[in-house]
């Protein structure tokens, strides 16, 4: 038996055995193939190919994948909570004509960021700190320099651009899921699919009460 024939099969057998068991009428009828395998025959639809590429994954590769994703799991609240501060920095500001008023409010918050993540981000590793930013591209839809320059300044951005290449870390690359960070998406989209999902929400609901505090 080919795989495109078990795909039929097993794509078609909750559907035959459900449907057997109602009243039918001639509005039920649907045409199908069939095939016979050891004298039973099973309905049967052709469905289109799909090519499968096997990836072959050594030792190096599996501990360099599974550290990935944990990186991705520690830092992935602290991404959507700066998305969502980010949204709301410029929800308020839109309503804060003078100048005073909006100094006073980025000051505000800046001074809550700092309390809220100076202590978690020092712990974070370098690789850890390459996925956040990278994550904070993601659920913003600017990079990280873009971010700095509207909320610090153009100086204070081209700063901490200079900290990052150091680290070997571009603020001002963009978030590429169909290439350099197609693995990356991959995981983030596993992660997002998953129960774990939301405990990551719920930090991130923890963290955006302390910075939103007055």
């Amino acid at each position: 038996m080919t795989i495109k024939r078990l795909f039929g099969i097993l794509f078609l057998m909750p559907l035959f055995f459900t449907r057997a068991n109602a009243q039918l009428s001639a509005n039920d009828t649907i045409r199908l193939g069939a095939t016979t395998e050891n004298g039973i025959t099973y309905p049967m639809v052709f469905l289109p190919e799909v090519e499968t590429v096997g990836v072959s994954i050594d030792g190096a590769g599996r501990i360099r994948r599974d550290k990935l994703r944990n990186d991705i799991f520690v830092v992935y609240p602290y991404a959507l909570a700066a998305a969502a501060v980010f949204k709301d920095i410029n929800d308020n500001l839109e309503n804060l004509d003078r100048r005073r008023d909006r100094r006073q409010y980025l000051k505000s918050i800046d001074r809550n960021l700092d309390v809220t993540f100076k202590e978690p981000l020092k712990n974070l590793s370098i690789d850890q700190g390459h996925v956040l930013i990278k994550l904070i591209n993601r659920q913003t839809g600017k990079n990280c320099f873009s971010i700095i320059r509207e909320l610090k300044g153009g100086f204070t951005a081209v700063m901490w651009q200079s900290v990052g290449i150091f680290f070997n870390n571009n603020l001002n690359r963009d978030y590429d899921p169909e290439n350099d960070d197609r693995e990356l998406e991959g995981f983030v989209k596993d992660l997002e699919a998953s129960n774990a999902y939301r405990y990551q929400l719920s930090r991130q609901d923890e963290l955006l009460k302390k910075i939103r505090k007055p």
